[in-house]
């Protein structure tokens, strides 16, 4: 059996993750999130390491959730929803917040169709791009009576707004990467044939940068989207008392103060 993922190394600081079950649309199993799970956790660990980029293999992004050969511990007193249910807390909910909560910035290049859950994979990442020839499709409610789940739920809602999720989620709608992009679903849509060298460029220059601000930003714009103004200014203030002691902050006025690009990569918080 070939491996669910494939990883590359580049330049020595950026992980390249592919999902590699490109004859189900790298839909996921429990060996696929188990994999991509520990390879988050692994590029934490390895300092070496300063941007990850996660793209499928084969013609799909990902088709979500493996409905015939999911692979899911499972026990014979449990109904189909509590089945599901376990799947989700021991599997696509870690792997979602792995993501997330990543202390390396994550670029998603979405090469072909994301459905189902593969919606809520593919967005979750810290930059999101697209082939011009990717979809999204929530098939959740009309396909299947269900509610979008790794992440989609809360994701598309907060990205493009209630109204046009309605939309996709209860007609399930394949949505265009153009559109995607105009409705501010995802950053940037590139020609296909230029998709993983235009996301290996983003995670260089990400790479260049202070990686820990990077991500205290993201927090921040997820902070505030379930903040007021009031409360988002004293997180403001709160994280910048943390972040304005690091040598990540002292390296940047210095570089500033000197009229140098500064050099990050040497700089241990």
């Amino acid at each position: 059996m070939a491996e669910e993922i494939i990883t590359e190394i580049i330049e020595e600081e950026i992980c390249l993750i592919k999902l590699n079950r490109p004859e189900t649309l790298n839909s996921l199993n429990k060996t696929l999130v188990d994999c991509l799970s520990l390879e988050i956790k692994n590029c934490e660990l390895n300092e070496s390491i300063r941007s990850v980029v996660i793209t499928g293999n084969g013609r799909g992004f990902c088709a979500g959730a493996d409905l015939a050969n999911g692979g899911w511990p499972t026990n014979k007193n449990w109904n189909p929803g509590q089945a599901t249910a376990n799947a989700m807390e021991i599997g696509f909910n870690p792997l979602v917040r792995s993501i997330v909560n990543s202390k390396k910035p994550v670029i998603n290049a979405i090469n072909g169709i994301a459905a189902g859950g593969g919606v809520g994979l593919a967005l979750c990442g810290d930059i999101v791009i697209a082939s011009d020839k990717a979809k999204f499709k929530l098939v959740f409610g009309p396909q299947l009576g269900i509610i979008p789940d790794v992440g989609a739920s809360w994701l598309v809602p907060n990205l493009i707004g209630r109204a046009k999720a309605n939309g996709l989620a209860l007609l399930g709608d394949d949505l265009d990467a153009k559109t995607a992009c105009d409705w501010g679903l995802i950053w940037q849509v590139v020609k296909d044939e230029d998709l993983l060298s235009e996301a290996i460029n983003i995670a260089k220059r990400v790479a260049n940068s202070a990686i820990s601000g990077l991500k205290a930003v993201v927090h921040a714009h997820d902070n505030a989207l379930v903040s007021s103004l009031d409360e988002q200014l004293d997180y403001e203030r709160d994280t910048q008392e943390v972040f304005c002691n690091k040598n990540e902050f002292k390296e940047g006025v210095r570089a500033f103060l000197e009229k140098r690009k500064p050099n990050f990569k040497t700089i241990k918080n």
